[in-house]
């Protein structure tokens, strides 16, 4: 049984959405057949998903026509509109769009691509209103009939798991964020206006700026029972990639510096493997470039005051990892509610022991595709959909009794 491809689009080819092509074009279930950016001609587009000065050079051949771009011998339309509601998704077969211009960030703007033939769009950033989902932390609360939703931050997607961890074993009572956070497209290259942020006006490559964010705040939102618990702050960088999360709490029960590290090391190798990294070598910023996890516990730059007080530290290629699951959220859950249009179901040896005529649920044969080619997954992601998706849509004991015992892994 075969799952065919994703189709995806993408609204806006900067640094993000770029990153987001690339890290699709790793993943053989998704494609993108489509971009749009009235900004950049297509000539131009292919330079700069050709080179890229952090991420290097693309790895297969990349081309162009009057259409769009050509990559690996498939075809890309592009695209040139402002309004995304004049975007012809449906032309290109794109069904899942990423908006990554920065710009359509509610749920009524970004509803626009459902015009076009969208039928889900993920925005790469923050939302006001559109419902926010961070792997590994509530993704499983996501429904079919959610149309628009935010991969929240990439400072969310790794502060995040983080607290979850703390929460979930000691409770974690209050806490403190800052981001260290290299400079983006956003910032200047010289001193300059800057409208109401003056600081954010000066020139990013020779100064240390401090800068408001969300992130923190926002992880109320995907753990509702720390709503209100966690603020923060930014320290804007000199570096062009990768950040790192400090999270100073209290927590509600004792636990020494030597306890957390053992419950991170253990979550990184299990639930969260895929997610939430652990290393406890003696890293730098560049050490983490192109690291595809959320999250990268530093076990040897946290400390502890006392049994309650205690400062984490972990890191998060704010580009790579962050993209990359946007991808995962693509493939991970948009498709298990795909119709059976979708999948391609082709007996094999093993299937011969089953009755001929036994009519497998369609979620069912998502879910032997998933089991059977886990690499976009993590473990946490493989028992969500074990537990929530199959076994409720399995009545075949033979069927029942070895998804059961995969979902305790």
């Amino acid at each position: 049984m075969v799952v065919k491809e994703s189709q995806v689009g993408i609204n806006g080819f900067g640094r993000i959405g770029r990153i987001v092509f690339r890290n699709a074009y790793e993943n053989p279930d998704i494609q993108v057949v489509a971009v749009n950016d009235p900004f950049i001609e297509t000539k131009y587009a292919e330079y700069m998903l050709k080179y890229d000065s952090q991420h290097g050079q693309f790895k297969d051949e990349i081309s162009h026509d009057e259409s769009g771009l050509v990559v690996g011998g498939k075809h890309i339309k592009f695209y040139a509109e402002r309004d995304p509601a004049n975007i012809k998704w449906s032309e290109t077969g794109a069904e899942y769009i990423v908006e990554s211009t920065g710009v359509f960030t509610t749920t009524e703007k970004a509803s626009a691509h459902l015009k076009g033939g969208a039928k889900k769009v993920i925005i790469s950033a923050p939302s006001a209103d559109a419902p926010m989902f961070v792997m590994g932390v509530n993704e499983e609360k996501y429904t079919a009939d959610v149309q628009v939703l935010s991969n929240a931050s990439c400072t969310t997607n790794c502060l995040a798991p983080l607290a979850k961890v703390v929460h979930k074993n000691w409770g974690l009572k209050e806490g403190l964020m800052t981001t260290v956070h290299s400079y983006t497209a956003t910032q200047k290259t010289v001193d300059g206006p800057s409208g109401k942020d003056w600081r954010g006006g000066r020139t990013a490559a020779q100064n240390i700026i401090p800068s408001s964010t969300g992130a923190a705040k926002a992880v109320g939102k995907v753990i509702p029972e720390l709503n209100g618990k966690l603020t923060g702050m930014s320290m804007r960088v000199p570096t062009s990639n990768v950040s790192v999360v400090d999270l100073t709490c209290r927590t509600e029960k004792p636990v020494t510096y030597d306890e957390i590290k053992k419950v991170m090391k253990a979550a990184s190798e299990g639930e969260l493997k895929g997610i939430l990294g652990y290393t406890e070598d003696a890293v730098v910023s560049t050490d983490m470039n192109g690291n595809t996890n959320s999250s990268i516990f530093d076990a040897g730059a946290g400390i502890a005051l006392n049994e309650n007080f205690i400062k984490l530290v972990s890191w998060y290629d704010n580009e790579w990892g962050y993209s990359r699951r946007v991808v995962d959220l693509i493939f991970s859950h948009f498709s298990l509610f795909l119709p059976i249009s979708h999948y391609q179901y082709k007996p094999t040896k093993v299937d011969t022991t089953l009755p001929q005529k036994m009519a497998l649920p369609d979620c069912f044969k998502a879910g032997l595709h998933l089991l059977l080619n886990p690499k976009p997954l993590n473990l946490q992601l493989q028992s969500t959909f074990i537990k929530k998706y199959l076994l409720s849509n399995c009545s075949h004991a033979t069927l029942k009794l070895p998804l059961i015992i995969l979902s305790r892994f």
